[in-house]
C-alpha cells in the first residue's frame, strides 16, 4: 500500500495547506490542512485525507478517489488545499480526468462545505448530490450555498453515476428535526469496494498514519493529568488514540469525569506547558478505572472492528433499526463484495457478505438504543432532543406517501 505525505514544491508549506473557509466549521486544525495520501487497492482505490476535530478529539476525515471509465470519481469532499489538488492532479496525468464529484450525504458538514471549493477545483466535472440537502438556520437554495447548479444532479432522483461499474445503495431518508438523514453507498465492482460516509466503520487499535505527521492529539490526551508533560513514545501513541476512539464514538464516555475548574487552572502552571500545543496547560478530564476496557469494545486487535458508528446508533437509528436492517441486507446481496472504505477511522476493511451478515446478527439479537454505560451521555441527549420535539418520534412520518 503506497502511502505518503504530499510534498509541497514551494518553500511556503503553510500556504499548500491553508484552507481559508475553515470559520464556517470551525474544528481543528483550522485553517492548517495537512494531507496524507494512501493507495487503498492497487490502480483502482486512493485515499486523500486530512485530520478534524475539537480540543484535539481529532480523528481522520477522508475523500476517496475511484478509477472509473475514462477518468476519476471523488467521493466524499475535502478541503482543496494545494496540498490535496497536488495529489489528485498527479493521478490525473496517470488515469484520467476527474469527471465527476459526489457527496453522497445530506447531513455530513464537513465534506458539504467542503463541496462548494473542491467543484471550482475542478469545473469539468460532473457534481452529484444526495437528496435532501439541508442547511442550518435557514434553508438556502444550492447556489446560495456554492453548489454549482447548472452541472449538478440528484442521485437515484436524475439518475446515477457511473453506474457500469458502479452500484448506488441508499440508507434513508430519516427524519431528524433540522433536516434529514440520508446516505448512499457507492459499490465500485472492478475493486470490490463499498464507500460510505457514516455509517459503518472499522476501527483498529494501531493508530492511524496520518498522525505519524503530527501525533500531538494522540500525546496530549495520553495524559493522567494536566500538569503531566507531552512526551511522545508508541505506548503513549497507542493510548491517546484509544481515548479519541472513546471520545469520538461517545461523546462524553462513562469512565470520563471533570475535574474542578480550579484543579484543571493549578494543573496548567508547571513549567514546559504555557505553550500551544499543551492549550496552555488546560486538560479538564480525568480517566476512571476502566476506560481500557470500554475502549477495547471499540477497537480491533489484529483487524478492524466492523460496526455502525455508535453516534449514527444512538442519535441517528434509535427508532429506524429497520431501516438500517434493511440497508444492511442490500450490502449482502452485492456480488464481489470485499473491502469497506468509509469517511472516517480505517480503510481499507475486509468486508464480505459473511461479515456483514454477523454484524446484522448481533444488532438485531442485543438491545438497541441503549441507555447504560458509554451510551449514557448519547440516550440523555436524544431523550432530550426527543421531549423537546427537535426530532421526531417517527423518523418516516414525513417521507411517507
Amino acid at each position: 500500500m503506497k502511502t505518503q505525505e504530499i510534498i509541497n514544491s514551494s518553500e511556503d508549506s503553510s500556504v499548500d495547506q491553508s484552507w481559508p473557509w475553515w470559520p464556517l466549521l470551525p474544528l481543528y486544525p483550522y485553517g492548517h490542512r495537512r494531507t496524507l495520501f494512501r493507495e487503498l487497492i492497487p490502480d483502482q482505490v486512493w485515499s486523500f485525507e486530512q485530520l478534524q476535530g475539537l480540543y484535539y478529539v481529532a480523528v481522520p476525515v477522508r475523500l476517496t478517489v475511484l478509477k472509473v471509465t475514462g477518468g476519476l470519481m471523488l467521493v466524499n469532499p475535502l478541503p482543496p488545499t494545494g496540498q490535496l489538488r497536488r495529489g489528485i492532479e498527479d493521478l490525473e496525468k496517470k488515469y484520467g480526468p476527474v469527471l465527476t464529484i459526489v457527496l453522497p450525504t445530506a447531513s455530513g458538514l464537513e465534506h458539504k462545505i467542503s463541496l462548494p471549493a473542491l467543484s471550482r477545483a475542478f469545473p469539468q466535472a460532473e457534481v452529484w448530490i444526495s437528496s435532501g440537502q439541508w442547511s442550518f438556520p435557514f434553508e438556502l437554495p444550492l447556489g446560495w450555498l456554492g453548489i454549482p447548479e447548472g452541472r449538478t444532479k440528484i442521485l437515484i432522483e436524475e439518475g446515477l453515476p457511473h453506474d457500469d461499474i458502479c452500484s448506488w445503495i441508499q440508507l434513508g431518508p430519516l427524519d431528524i428535526g433540522l433536516g434529514s438523514f440520508q446516505e448512499v453507498a457507492c459499490f465500485h465492482k472492478p475493486s470490490g469496494t463499498l464507500l460510505v460516509t457514516d455509517a459503518l466503520v472499522g476501527i483498529e487499535e494501531k493508530p492511524p498514519e496520518l498522525f505519524d505527521i503530527d501525533p500531538t492529539p494522540l500525546l496530549f490526551h495520553s495524559r493522567e493529568r494536566g500538569d503531566e508533560l507531552i512526551k511522545d513514545s508508541l505506548e503513549a501513541r497507542k493510548k491517546g488514540w484509544a481515548r479519541l476512539v472513546l471520545f469520538s464514538c461517545f461523546l462524553r464516555p462513562n469512565k470520563l469525569s471533570i475535574p474542578p475548574f480550579f484543579e484543571v487552572l493549578r494543573n496548567s502552571f508547571k513549567p514546559g506547558l504555557r505553550n500551544f500545543k499543551s492549550h496552555f496547560g488546560l486538560y479538564p478530564f480525568v480517566w476512571e478505572e476502566g476506560w481500557e476496557e470500554s475502549a477495547g469494545e471499540l477497537i480491533g486487535k489484529e483487524k478492524p472492528l466492523l460496526q455502525v458508528a455508535p453516534v449514527l446508533e444512538r442519535l441517528i437509528f434509535p427508532r429506524a433499526q429497520d431501516a438500517l436492517i434493511q440497508w444492511l441486507d442490500e450490502l449482502i446481496r452485492l456480488k464481489g463484495i470485499r473491502w469497506l472504505v468509509s469517511a472516517h477511522f480505517s480503510a481499507p476493511v475486509e468486508l464480505f457478505p459473511r461479515k456483514i451478515r454477523n454484524l446484522k446478527e448481533q444488532i438485531k439479537r442485543r438491545p438497541w438504543a441503549i441507555g447504560e454505560g458509554n451510551w449514557q451521555f448519547l440516550d440523555g441527549l436524544d431523550k432530550a432532543l426527543l421531549k423537546g420535539g427537535v426530532v421526531p418520534k417517527d423518523p418516516f412520518e414525513k417521507f411517507r406517501g
